[in-house]
Parts: C-alpha cells; structure tokens; sequence
C-alpha cells in the first residue's frame, strides 16, 4: 500500500525492506528466548539459525524469480529483495535444507527445535505479509467492487473487504483485488497463538511443527483460490503451492503418527 516508506539522503528506503526485517527480528528473538527455557545452547542455536537464515532467503528469491521472470527488468534486480519478491515456499524448502545441515552440525535436538522454529516462523512470516502489503507482491485475483481509490475498503461480499494500490506498487494500480496478503497476516497471527498455546501443552516433540504443516497448508490451499500471481497447473486446475500445501498436511499426519508412536514405544 506503501511501497517506500521515507528517503534518506535520496535512498529510498522500502516498507517491504523494513517489515521483512522486522518479522525477522522478532522471530530470532523468540526463538532464542523460548530455546533458553528449553534449557538449549543458545549460541549454537543462534548459529543454527543465522545458517537457516541464508538458505531460506537465497531459496526464497531463487523461487520467486523462477515464478515471475517478468518482474526482474534488470541483472541488479534479481538481489534488490528490500523491494519484494520472496517466495515462501521457496524459503521453506532452502530453511529446511539449512535448518537439517545446522541442526545436525551443531548437535540441536531436531523435534525440539523444529516446534520452536514453528512458532518462531509463524510470527516472522505474519508480519512479513505486511510487508507484502505495502509492496503489492502476492496480491489477490479481481474483486467486483466500483470504488478504486487506493487503500482498504469494506465490503457486504466475503472476505468483506479489499484493496487497490497505487501507482509504483506490484500489483495492478487502481484495480480491486482479493486481500490475499491481510488474510493471510491475520490467519498466521492466529496460527502463532495456537502454537503458542498448545506449545505449553504438547504431548511429544514435534507435536506444535505437525500442527503448524496442518494449520499453514490448510491456510494456504485455500488462498490459493484467491490469489492472482500464481498460474494455474491446468489439467488438474491447481497450482503448485497448493500442491505443496496438501504434501504440508498429509506430511503433519504421517509425522504425528510416527513420533507419537515413537514416543510410546520409549514410555514402554
């Protein structure tokens, strides 16, 4: 909605930029906090992290590139991420290598740590789509609706509201879309309390990193119907998130299975 926040000295300094960066920050410290409790060496899980980090942004804008080559004008676009353009599953994938290759390197017990880096994850990823907010990426399909003011507008039809962007944002300026990306900010607030909830509660480990694959691919499939930048793999009529999406919820399902049974066999 706000493409740069302010200049300074004539850099503009990019929303997107500042609020990736925000949810970033405030994901580490979570994660540092809550592995302090865990009783967890909390530099090796700094590092673990710093080395999870680079692999997800790497991956994330590999991905993205690959999804929309159109949006990349120029050979210095493919490293200008402050300006938007971030695949998540994309950081996923790369998170999950550099996680797995840290995790062992530094000898971090795996299930703990993934139920920590869930949390961590769903609160970092909220914010981030405010940053897709302001930069217009990920945005929504067409929304019927007269008034093409840019900003957020009410409305009688589901999801009772929506958005028009400006000029010099991702998406289509003065066009009524689908809020895609304040949907999903709202559903990961709500992701993050319920992981935050059953986190005191959970019955093995690993439980609150099943709940997330759950919880986010379920969220995720059903934007997907919504969303206007990802095409459609035609014969089956969805898209590859989606596809990534039911592989996060039937992933959940195997894995509670296993580490439950796992955790009774230790119990016996």
């Amino acid at each position: 909605m706000f493409p740069v926040l302010f200049e300074f000295f004539g850099i503009k300094i990019y929303t997107y930029g500042v609020l990736v960066a925000l949810g970033v920050f405030v994901g580490y410290f979570l994660l540092l906090r809550l592995g302090k409790k865990e009783g967890l060496n909390t530099t090796h899980l700094e590092n673990a992290l710093l080395i999870t980090l680079f692999f997800g942004i790497v991956f994330a804008r590999i991905a993205y590139i690959l999804e929309h080559p159109e949006q990349v004008g120029k050979i210095f676009d493919i490293f200008a991420i402050w300006q938007g353009g971030l695949s998540f599953f994309g950081g996923l994938i790369g998170g999950l290598l550099g996680a797995l290759f840290s995790i062992h390197r530094y000898k971090l017990p795996l299930w703990k740590t993934a139920d920590l880096s869930a949390i961590a994850i769903a609160i970092a990823h909220s914010i981030g789509r405010l940053g897709c907010t302001s930069a217009g990426c990920c945005y929504g399909k067409p929304f019927l609706a007269e008034d093409v003011t840019p900003g957020i507008h009410l409305s009688s039809k589901f999801p009772f509201f929506y958005v028009v962007f400006p000029e010099g944002a991702v998406a289509p300026p003065y066009m009524p879309l689908y809020p895609t990306q304040l949907v999903e900010f709202f559903g990961l607030l709500v992701i993050f309390f319920i992981l935050l909830f059953f986190y005191r509660r959970k019955p093995f480990d690993g439980a609150v990193f099943s709940l997330y694959l759950l919880l986010y691919g379920a969220l995720r499939f059903f934007l997907e119907f919504y969303r206007g930048v990802t095409p459609l793999i035609e014969p089956i009529g969805l898209t590859w998130n989606q596809i990534v999406s039911l592989l996060m919820v039937l992933s959940s399902f195997a894995l509670m299975f296993v580490l439950r049974h796992e955790g009774k066999v230790k119990k016996a």
